[in-house]
């Protein structure tokens, strides 16, 4: 007869030891656009128009990391309508778009909310990210990333960027602080309500 081996971790102890960030813990959570809320790649119209694919799972963990004490922040390269109405519906409160320096808004970010670089998380995948991951208390890649931005990453998500990578990082940095069981319990709470 075979002994149940218990449920493996979702995350390595030693992964969520350095999600918990600073003294303070992690207070904000950076986002690159394309390439970590999407798979990368980019659709446009015979017009000039923009499409992108974004997955309800990262969208709903956004959503959590912001219940959770956890500012998300979009920092993004690109500026189209499609990501300024999925920022919009989100009802994300800190979006740039079309930005050349990201460093320069994150050190932004840092005095608006007084934060020091050890309370910042940082998900990218490009060499325009590689200051902030490079600076962040916790860097997070999904798989497809470039080398490099892989090479700074404390983890790199087992899913793909555009199709959950966005909230695995997201349930992660919750689960660090602390809040994930509450969040969850008080969803619980209202299935049973119904």
């Amino acid at each position: 007869m075979n002994t149940p081996h218990p449920a493996e971790p979702p995350f390595p102890p030693e992964v969520l030891l350095r999600a918990q960030g600073g003294e303070r813990g992690i207070r904000a959570a950076l986002f690159d656009v394309d390439g970590v809320l999407t798979d990368g790649r980019l659709y446009i119209g015979e017009h000039g128009e923009a499409f992108k694919a974004f997955h309800v799972l990262d969208g709903h963990g956004l959503k959590l990391l912001a219940q959770g004490g956890i500012e998300p922040v979009i920092i993004t390269g690109r500026d189209s309508a499609a990501v300024r109405r999925r920022v919009a519906d989100l009802g994300l409160a800190r979006a740039w778009f079309g930005v050349a320096d990201k460093l320069a808004v994150a050190d932004q970010v840092c005095l608006e909310l007084q934060l020091d670089w050890p309370e910042l998380a940082v998900m990218g995948d490009d060499w325009p990210d590689l200051p902030l991951l490079a600076r962040a208390g916790f860097a997070c890649v999904p798989p497809q990333a470039h080398a490099e931005a892989l090479a700074l990453a404390h983890h790199v998500t087992r899913r793909a960027a555009g199709a959950g990578a966005v909230r695995e990082f997201c349930d992660l940095l919750l689960m660090a602080s602390g809040r994930y069981a509450a969040l969850l319990q008080a969803q619980l709470g209202t299935l049973d309500a119904r």
